[in-house]
């Protein structure tokens, strides 16, 4: 299975591409919009603020937005956060910055008062519905998070965290096929290798009717 990393400028994605590889990945790393619209499965990393991603993200969004209907993605940090609704972070007070639409919610800030911000470390996860991205994970598995934003938890949580209140460390849309993580699974030891090798493994399920019939 190939799994193209849209590189849009931000972060390292070295240590990214080798969570995938080790998950049993393909990886191609690309800026082309040729290539996203054409992949088979998309990353979408994020480091930084929302508006910073968006910006420099702008030349892929109508093809994500187009891949969306037929292609596995998964958005990772301020990469999940640009596939909600729209972002407090960055807008003037009262005011919020568009995402990509592609899950419904807003990104807001961790509670400063009841809590240290940014959230840098390991917590827990909860388990919060079936989905195969978190096939074989468990409650109280641990994840590595980085992050003053989130999203509050809602229908679209696959599994929350607790940090101050209940936010969605993992999430999706409800067709199940565009989905990402707060946390950082290539900082995540098993946990995170576990839930790469469930990405890679659902791309190959969800192309398996592309595949040729094979001969008898």
């Amino acid at each position: 299975m190939n799994v193209t990393i849209i590189d849009y400028g931000v972060g390292n994605l070295r240590s990214l591409r080798r969570g995938l590889e080790r998950a049993g990945a393909t990886v191609t790393v690309s800026d082309d919009p040729d290539d996203i619209v054409a992949a088979e499965a998309l990353v979408l990393p994020g480091v930084g603020a929302f508006e910073e991603c968006m910006r420099n993200s702008r030349p892929f969004h109508d093809v994500l937005v187009e891949a969306a209907e037929d292609t596995p993605i998964l958005g990772i940090c301020v990469g999940l956060q640009l596939l909600f609704a729209e972002s407090e972070e960055g807008a003037p007070e009262g005011e919020t910055i568009e995402g990509l639409g592609l899950i419904p919610g807003r990104v807001v800030r961790l509670p400063r008062s009841e809590v240290k911000v940014p959230h840098m470390g390991w917590n827990e996860l909860a388990i919060e519905r079936e989905h195969p991205l978190v096939a074989s994970i468990a409650d109280d598995d641990f994840a590595y998070f980085v992050h003053s934003y989130c999203t509050a938890a809602d229908d679209h949580t696959i599994a929350a965290c607790d940090y101050g209140f209940e936010f969605a460390a993992v999430a999706a849309n409800e067709a199940g096929n565009v989905m990402g993580t707060q946390f950082h699974p290539e900082k995540s030891g098993e946990t995170g290798l576990q839930l790469l090798e469930n990405f890679v493994e659902y791309a190959r399920d969800y192309h398996a009717d592309d595949l040729p019939a094979t001969a008898d």
